[in-house]
């Protein structure tokens, strides 16, 4: 019989949904992929290369038979932090053209909906490497996400966080990617190993402190208070809220229901 294979992206903001795999009570039980971008889980998901797979939440509707694992996100309720819009110094409503971390695509639609909804600016796209200062050397703006994001604290530039901007503008909260699979049922109890990777925050941060720009306080308040990796009822209607709005501006194709794991469909409102 072949192994569980589950696939995740590498950042910090995974790392206690992924610990128990890689040194915990379910260490030895699946085979874990892990890859610096979240949307190479969503590409190995796609191609049934898994068996489920840490997932921005936009590839759902992009990924045939697709299933939400529900309860374990990676997602925030006011501030993410890992999540940003970069300027020299303008007001995201000044922005004419935007350097986008295609690492994933969540926070490239979020970003769009953000200009195109909220502050009714259309600036000109740019795909980039995440290296912060050649996107700024190309854009007034810049999209940055994950581990890179977190290391600004080193730079004298202008953040606004996208959590942020999304809550000040609509009230809710937001998911950034959650456990996906394609089976009727989940292979993993992902919330029992996202509950122990919590309980081991001490070793995660001292696996990461040596690669991000962040003292131990402060990776203990992203890790525990700007990370969010339950969904609550205001992240929950921030992720419906984000297809509805995806799809308006049509940076997804279709806004199918949600359908969880052993779970009925949920449709749109």
């Amino acid at each position: 019989m072949k192994p569980t294979r589950i696939s995740a992206s590498s950042y910090l903001n995974t790392a206690p949904l992924v610990w128990s795999f890689l040194y915990g009570k379910n260490h030895g039980k699946v085979e874990i992929i892990l890859d610096n971008a979240p949307a190479r889980s969503a590409e190995l998901l796609t191609q049934d290369r898994v068996d489920a797979a840490l997932v921005p939440v936009s590839a759902y509707q992009t990924i045939d038979d697709a299933r939400l694992v529900p309860g374990v996100c990676v997602g925030a309720r006011e501030r993410v932090q890992s999540v940003c819009l970069v300027t020299k110094g303008k007001d995201p409503g000044d922005v004419r053209s935007v350097a986008l971390d295609n690492s994933s695509r969540t926070s490239v639609a979020l970003t769009k909906i953000i200009f195109g909804e909220f502050l009714d600016v259309e600036p000109i796209w740019r795909s980039a490497e995440p290296n912060i200062d050649r996107m700024l050397d190309s854009a007034d703006c810049a999209l940055l996400i994950g581990d890179p994001a977190l290391r600004l604290a080193e730079k004298k530039y202008r953040v606004f966080d996208l959590a942020a901007l999304w809550r000040q503008h609509t009230g809710l909260g937001f998911v950034f990617a959650m456990w996906m699979t394609k089976r009727n049922d989940s292979p993993v109890d992902f919330a029992s190993a996202r509950d122990e990777g919590l309980a081991h925050v001490d070793e995660i941060m001292n696996n990461y402190l040596p690669h991000v720009s962040l003292d131990r306080a402060e990776m203990r308040n992203y890790l525990t208070n700007n990370i969010s990796y339950a969904v609550d009822k205001s992240m929950s209607e921030g992720m419906r809220l984000y297809f509805e709005l995806a799809h308006k501006h049509r940076l997804i194709e279709q806004n199918k229901p949600l359908q969880f794991v052993a779970d009925h469909l949920i449709k749109p409102a």
